[in-house]
């Protein structure tokens, strides 16, 4: 009789309460009672309120009676300045509940705010890191509005520091008290939006499914559900933008990706997407893209069995050769396609990025040491500056 391996033990921690569906936003007042508040802040973004976004949610809330503060000025890669100034809005209007609105960016912020707007805080500069944060703030609920970071389920925060880094912020008291995904509100995603977010949800998965360090079961099987629905929809979701059932089934997936890195973290495609938008300022799901398939080419040596998993749970058509490592290639090949598919940008000079940028990218992802441990492969600055090179 075969033995089995030993399992090895392992945590997983999600948010407690999930509203996901079509009209779902009209649970909001009564999450709110739920966590006994009635004073809330909406963090968002310019976009947001001018695409009328925030249009739905301020009328639920003003039809329950509630007076709601809105704080509209958060960026792409959130800096310091703008979350400063968030918690001191939120002390100064006394509110008792913080609402994230949009993408990945005012969720994130959203997070840090809870934390921090309340009596006897630590400063933001001490809670950087695993761990750091000492204390759950107030209460928070999260509304996605694109299909991709999943922030609405990570107990993860990623603000810009000085000029060009970006740093983390990983505790368990930055999980939501409650996320509301409801799908209505991604419909007028554009598509190159779309497209951009649908891969970083994609390699979310795939980084979560290849962790060196804390992969475990429960984040595998939401990782391969997510590359189901992302993978079969993407497509239509970028070139049918009001089809429900695509736009459905995309929030969905990000969502389980969401769940499974915020329990198995990424690993080298962040760590060298994240320079691209710190110093370029290329949105975050883009930078994900770019880099994407040539982090995995060199990954491949190390993660090849993985990969190949990958591509049987998504049912690519095999070739003549068998080996993981074929597989494996199948399954970047096919992933390239797609992107090629949906008009994603394939390489870095397409977004006006110099060839000789490379040495700076790589010397600032070589300071993404939080991710880089979680990679199937151990990855040095010559490593680095080689995948921008293929990718410039």
């Amino acid at each position: 009789m075969q033995k089995t391996a030993a399992m090895k033990n392992f945590i997983f921690q999600t948010v407690p309460v999930l509203h996901f569906g079509e009209g779902c936003l009209a649970q909001l007042p009564g999450q709110i009672a739920a966590l006994r508040a009635s004073r809330p802040m909406i963090v968002t973004d310019r976009g947001i309120v001018d695409a009328g976004l925030i249009a739905p949610v301020e009328q639920t809330l003003s039809e329950a009676g509630l007076e709601v503060v809105i704080f509209d000025a958060v960026v792409a890669d959130p800096p310091e300045s703008i979350v400063r100034q968030a918690i001191a809005a939120a002390l100064a209007a006394d509110i008792d509940i913080v609402i994230g609105l949009g993408g990945g960016s005012s969720l994130d912020t959203a997070k840090v705010v809870a934390a921090l707007a309340v009596d006897g805080a630590q400063p933001l500069a001490d809670i950087y890191g695993v761990g750091a944060l000492e204390r759950k703030g107030l209460p928070t609920i999260l509304i996605p509005t694109t299909s991709g970071t999943g922030s609405e389920v990570t107990a993860i925060s990623i603000l810009t520091t000085g000029e060009t880094t970006k740093a983390g912020i990983v505790s368990p008291y930055l999980f939501a008290d409650v996320a509301l995904l409801d799908p209505a509100l991604t419909l007028g995603l554009p598509a190159d939006v779309t497209a951009a977010t649908g891969i970083d949800a994609m390699v979310h998965a795939i980084e979560s499914f290849t962790g060196r360090n804390a992969k475990n079961p429960v984040s595998d099987m939401l990782a391969i559900e997510a590359l189901k629905l992302l993978t079969a929809n993407i497509e239509t979701a970028c070139f049918d933008g009001r089809n429900m059932q695509a736009r459905e089934a995309m929030l969905r997936g990000s969502m389980l990706a969401g769940q499974a890195f915020a329990n198995s973290p990424v690993g080298a495609i962040h760590a060298l997407a994240y320079p691209l938008g710190g110093i370029y300022h290329v949105p975050h799901g883009l930078s994900n893209a770019l880099v994407m398939p040539y982090v995995m080419q060199f990954n491949l040596e190390a993660a090849a069995p993985l990969y190949a998993q990958l591509a049987d749970a998504l049912d690519i058509p095999r070739g003549s050769e068998n080996s993981s490592e074929a597989r494996a290639q199948q399954f970047i090949d096919y992933l390239e396609s797609l992107a090629v598919k949906v008009k994603a940008p394939r390489k870095l000079r397409e977004i006006g990025i110099a060839q000789d940028a490379t040495t700076e990218l790589a010397e600032a992802a070589m300071l993404q040491t939080r991710l880089l441990v979680n990679n199937p492969k151990e990855l040095t600055f010559a490593d680095a500056q080689r995948i921008y090179d293929a990718a410039w």
